[in-house]
């Protein structure tokens, strides 16, 4: 499978929208404009945590958490069309209240008023998050020169055929006999070679 069609359904209908209607989305950031708010915003620790409220009900929930919920009785409110109309306003709500509280803080709360949110990771996350540790996502390799080394995982591990990193990197030179002697150089050429530096 070509990487590009799985990340393509990331832009769900667009292509419908395009061929049908000649209509291009501009670029909206990490905002959506079905809906709002729905963006990533920073934290106290200057951390970031990805935001979505895309039900009512939930929308109506982060309003009350982050202590505006005179904007929950506004009627463009009551959709979300409405409420990405009033983007804005709705990120400076919830942006202000996140920033003076620390990720784990925002987390905890969210939570608690069941509405969505995520850590955005950096790659210090994921190196420490227990379910990549689970999946072994990140192994460890060990290489000859340089001990032992964390790398990403063969990506599709089957039961029946797992596959595995048998080396971080061949040493430079490791495999030039190998390569010559394929390429049709005898022991002698390869010899004089290596004797003149690489040259002929």
């Amino acid at each position: 499978m070509a990487i590009i069609e799985p990340i393509l359904t990331v832009l769900g209908p667009h292509p419908l929208w395009y061929d049908q209607l000649g209509y291009v989305q501009p670029r909206t950031g990490n905002r959506s404009r079905n809906n709002a708010p729905r963006n990533t915003y920073r934290t106290a620790d200057g951390a970031w945590v990805a935001v979505s409220t895309s039900a009512q009900s939930v929308a109506e929930r982060v309003m009350r958490l982050v202590g505006r919920p005179d904007l929950v009785d506004e009627p463009w409110f009551t959709t979300g069309s409405g409420r990405a109309e009033h983007a804005d306003e709705l990120d400076e709500a919830v942006g202000h209240w996140i920033a003076r509280h620390t990720r784990a803080d925002t987390l905890a709360a969210f939570e608690k008023a069941e509405a969505a949110i995520a850590p955005v990771y950096d790659i210090q996350d994921v190196m420490a998050d227990p379910q990549y540790r689970a999946l072994d996502t990140i192994t460890t390799v060990q290489d000859p020169e340089l001990g032992p080394l964390r790398m990403q995982n063969v990506l599709f591990r089957l039961s029946e055929t797992p596959g595995a990193i048998r080396w971080a990197g061949r040493p430079h030179g490791a495999d030039t006999d190998a390569v010559l002697t394929e390429a049709g150089l005898s022991e002698a050429e390869i010899a004089a070679l290596r004797a003149t530096g690489g040259t002929r």
